[in-house]
């Protein structure tokens, strides 16, 4: 069998989002069809060096950060989010591989340069995927990623000249980019034809049979609430504060109905949690508001928090895709979105979903207002949703169009 080496930044189970998801379920579809896909990372977040984990191996390095003077605290902030890592362990595992034959990064910087290097090296191909952290980002969303840095002084320098960090989507032999809005910036910006869109999917029997009342008896919920909820990470980039204020103006123009609001997902930024948590009391809502922890993906709590919701929210300051969404859809569930990045192509207004301006709660309450008054719009949202998800987001269509990507790269070196 051949092997594919998956290189993320970390992997981290307990800490799951959108790239794990999208990894994962690749070298599930990769492993079905009969080839060796693997994960190889650094061992932020989760220090087991070798891993089997539902049938896809993992193996993690160690790694740094080359600044002087980092304290625990900042390390830890730059596991979480967007940290420019070094790890020598891991360039050495890929240079020394045997029976590669294709090099995946979905990383950039040091990390990726090191990945570009090995594949030249042993003159494989070599692909890189953007999930949504390059050409779509805001300046303040990444000012914040590198934050934990700034007033240290950067020793690792020659080696992201070493591994020709800048060249890398110059040089790859596919770029490929999950959000559309992202794809297209990339397509203008690089000088090359070698930019593909390559959107995620979700397994529709991953989140089929979710259980409502089991979902709401794990909640505390009565049935006749009607649930709001986002399943995201609690980021600052997700937006759930806005979520939150939102919601308090819903529920203060509907004082006889009941209405709830879930708000789950791996903490990035603990301090952003605390501002969520403090609004929250300030408008008196720690009865109808449930702050939940990661829950494992895909599996039956997670199906039955989903079935469990009247509407999925998901209130981004900017999004490559929104893999949330399709959970959502595949759940049966309605959603609401901002109108940013990849959920302005994925979500069809007033068809699969509602759209609202970015940052704009007086929009959002109006939403969620028509959400709770009309039943027969959330149906028709939701089943529309869901015959967009099977027939355009399966992970199986995703993956056979990667493989084409791949070979497309295979021929570069020929």
């Amino acid at each position: 069998m051949s092997r594919i080496l998956h290189v993320p930044r970390r992997f981290a189970t307990h800490e799951w989002g959108g790239t794990e998801s999208v990894i994962y379920n690749l070298c599930r579809e990769q492993q079905q069809q009969g080839h060796q896909p693997e994960i190889h990372t650094s061992r932020a977040l989760a220090p087991e060096a070798r891993e089997i984990w539902r049938d896809i191996p993992i193996r993690r390095y160690r790694y740094c950060y080359p600044f002087f003077g980092l304290t625990p605290q900042d390390i830890l902030a730059l596991d979480k989010k967007g940290g420019n890592l070094l790890s020598l362990d891991l360039f050495h595992h890929l240079l020394t591989a045997k029976d590669v034959r294709i090099y995946h990064a979905h990383v950039l910087k040091r990390m990726g340069g090191a990945v570009m290097t090995a594949a030249r090296l042993r003159r494989k191909p070599f692909v890189a995927t953007l999930h949504g952290n390059v050409f779509d980002v805001p300046p303040a969303e990444a000012a914040s990623v590198v934050e934990a840095q700034q007033g240290h002084f950067e020793w690792g320098k020659p080696f992201g000249a070493l591994f020709r960090s800048r060249h890398l989507l110059d040089e790859a032999d596919a770029v490929l980019c999950v959000g559309f809005s992202e794809y297209e910036k990339a397509k203008a910006s690089l000088g090359h034809d070698r930019v593909y869109h390559l959107p995620n999917g979700v397994t529709p029997h991953s989140f089929a049979n979710g259980n409502r009342a089991t979902g709401r008896a794990h909640l505390g919920w009565p049935e006749d609430a009607i649930g709001f909820g986002c399943l995201s990470r609690i980021d600052p980039q997700k937006n759930q504060l806005l979520l939150v204020e939102a919601f308090a103006s819903l529920v203060a123009k509907e004082p006889a109905s009941d209405f709830r609001l879930l708000l789950g997902g791996p903490v990035t930024t603990p301090d952003y949690l605390e501002e969520i948590v403090q609004l929250i009391a300030r408008h008196n809502l720690q009865q109808k508001v449930t702050l939940h922890p990661a829950v494992v993906a895909e599996s039956a709590l997670h199906r039955d928090l989903l079935t469990s919701l009247d509407c999925f929210v998901l209130p981004s300051r900017h999004e490559p895709f929104g893999i949330v969404v399709l959970e959502a859809w595949a759940s049966g569930t309605p959603v609401i979105a901002s109108h940013v990045g990849g959920l302005m192509k994925l979500i069809s207004h007033e068809e699969d979903g509602l759209h609202f301006p970015s940052g704009d709660a007086e929009s959002l309450t109006h939403a969620m207002t028509r959400i709770a008054k009309e039943p027969e719009l959330r149906h028709a949202l939701a089943s529309r949703g869901k015959e967009k998800m099977t027939s355009q987001y399966t992970w199986k269509a995703v993956n056979a169009r990667l493989e084409e990507i791949y070979q497309l790269a295979e021929n570069r070196h020929r």
